[in-house]
């Protein structure tokens, strides 16, 4: 077995160790660092119950890992007892309007649930994109079947769908629940993106929460004329927000990520949460 070069000394570690500190098992990206995904894993590895595995990309030769990362990274979580999540491809479209992007998609994104599988993850992160349909309810209709035609095709392959936990992103999730229910699929619920869009953070929990595996939880910050921005540190996420989460979080016991892409974003957002958490007074002991 070769070992891994050490690259704690390049980059700076996670400001503090939360590895079962919470009810839920918190973890953040695989691109913290800008470094492939052993490093950040060696370095994040033995402070967070988690990694979410960014595999945003499927159209570069070096999109899906090779099998021999795939070991190391299955090593690493055996050593230090990190799990994994991934998040799948979003340059492919389950929901897309041609029947074969429908197809490829569905293919791509077994390759990549099969690829990954070794890994033992706890949810795959779907997105089923709304790309500029008809909004009344004859277009929604018309993508709710072609996403169901896609949807089917990725269980054929072979993918559990249990696992597939379908993201919350830029339109009504109420268009894409009928799918979930229908295929008895996960969610994920991306906190910044219900935040963007207005959404009521504890009515979305209350009628998911049945379904929801993994919370992607970031940062949103408000400019003087209502536009936001996301995936910032959780330090700039509006106080009346925050506390709504710090609801969610109490009553939640899967997993965590902090959706973030960088050390100056991490930093802050786990300071903040562990701030609030033991302020609180919601101290856990497994």
């Amino acid at each position: 077995m070769t070992s891994l070069p050490d690259p704690s000394g390049a980059y700076p570690p996670p400001p503090l160790s939360v590895k079962g500190r919470y009810p839920f098992r918190l973890g953040t990206t695989s691109f913290i660092y800008p470094d492939d995904y052993l490093p950040n894993v060696q370095v994040l590895g033995p402070h967070l119950d988690e990694i979410e595995l960014l595999m945003f990309e499927s159209r570069r030769a070096d999109s899906l890992p090779a099998g021999a990362t795939i070991d190391a990274l299955a090593r690493l979580s055996a050593e230090m007892d990190v799990g994994y999540n991934i998040h799948l491809p979003t340059d492919v479209s389950l929901a897309a309007e041609d029947p074969d992007e429908r197809a490829r998609a569905s293919a791509v994104l077994g390759r990549f649930v099969s690829a990954t599988a070794p890994l033992s993850p706890s949810a795959y992160a779907l997105h089923l994109p709304f790309d500029g349909g008809a909004t009344d309810p004859d277009g929604i209709g018309h993508w709710q079947a072609a996403a169901a035609q896609g949807i089917g095709r990725l269980l054929e392959t072979g993918a559990p769908r249990n696992l597939l936990a379908v993201e919350t992103l830029d339109y009504p999730f109420a268009w894409a629940a009928p799918l979930v229910e229908a295929f008895d699929l996960s969610v994920c619920m991306d906190i910044g993106h219900l935040i963007l869009y207005g959404v009521d953070l504890a009515a979305f929990f209350k009628r998911f929460r049945r379904r929801i595996r993994l919370i992607h939880l970031h940062g949103v910050r408000f400019t003087r004329d209502g536009a936001g921005r996301d995936h910032v540190g959780l330090e700039e996420m509006p106080p009346e927000h925050f506390a709504a989460v710090m609801a969610i979080l109490k009553d939640f016991d899967g997993v965590v990520s902090l959706e973030v892409f960088s050390h100056r974003h991490l930093a802050p957002s786990m300071k903040h949460l562990d701030a609030a958490w033991t302020a609180a007074g919601r101290k856990y002991t497994p």
